[in-house]
């Protein structure tokens, strides 16, 4: 379990500070302003699912590794931005595969922890969600969980079917792997059919707030 939890980390720290690096590039960042928002990205969730779970030092700081992988996808990113750019929507792509990875791997790690399902399955959630969230807070827009279609729901249902398959102890590779999929897919299909949850209007509190109340 150790060495899948550690190969999901890496993997979702890579995949999301490349979704980092892509976003700095775009904001023309010199090369150390696309090494910092690859690291954020790509290690601010994992950072605070440690510190909820008591896992001090984070791994993102304690393993050299973390470390290495944010600046290779940042490299990558800066020295060959047209090759990942050629690809459909290189960010909403990686920024997918980082929050499957992510949710299942915090998921995973909360329940080894021994946090109750429920808690597991949030901070699942939540270890998805942070390294997008710094990232959009650094560049200066609206985070993408506060905006995206599907975004916190996908990394909730994948880190919820790890959860279950805990409850009904089936083998952890496959419930990890299944998570991994059903949030990547449902985020996938999120971003390419528009599916979202209600959003508020404001022209409908205008016009019920307006004059003759």
């Amino acid at each position: 379990m150790h060495t899948l939890l550690l190969v999901l980390d890496l993997a979702g720290t890579f995949v999301f500070a490349l979704s980092g690096a892509v976003v700095a590039v775009r904001r023309e960042l010199d090369l150390f302003g696309v090494l910092v928002l690859s690291f954020a990205a790509g290690n601010a969730g994992g950072i605070t699912r440690d510190l909820l779970i008591g896992a001090i030092p984070p791994a993102a700081i304690a393993d050299w590794r973390y470390l290495g992988v944010s600046v290779l996808a940042g490299l990558v990113t800066f020295y060959r931005y047209a090759d990942i750019e050629r690809m459909r929507n290189p960010v909403q792509l990686s920024d997918a595969a980082g929050l499957a990875l992510f949710a299942v791997a915090g998921a995973q790690k909360a329940l080894a922890f021994g946090l109750n399902p429920a808690m597991a399955a949030l901070l699942g959630m939540l270890t998805g969600v942070g390294g997008g969230m710094l990232r959009d807070v650094l560049v200066t827009q609206i985070p993408t969980v506060l905006r995206a279609d599907l975004y916190a729901v996908a990394a909730l249902a994948g880190a919820a079917v790890v959860v279950l398959g805990s409850l009904l102890h089936l083998p952890p590779t496959a419930t990890t792997l299944a998570g991994a999929g059903a949030c990547f897919g449902l985020r996938y299909m999120a971003i390419r059919h528009g599916w979202h949850l209600p959003r508020a209007r404001a022209d409908a509190a205008t016009s019920t707030d307006g004059p003759g109340k």
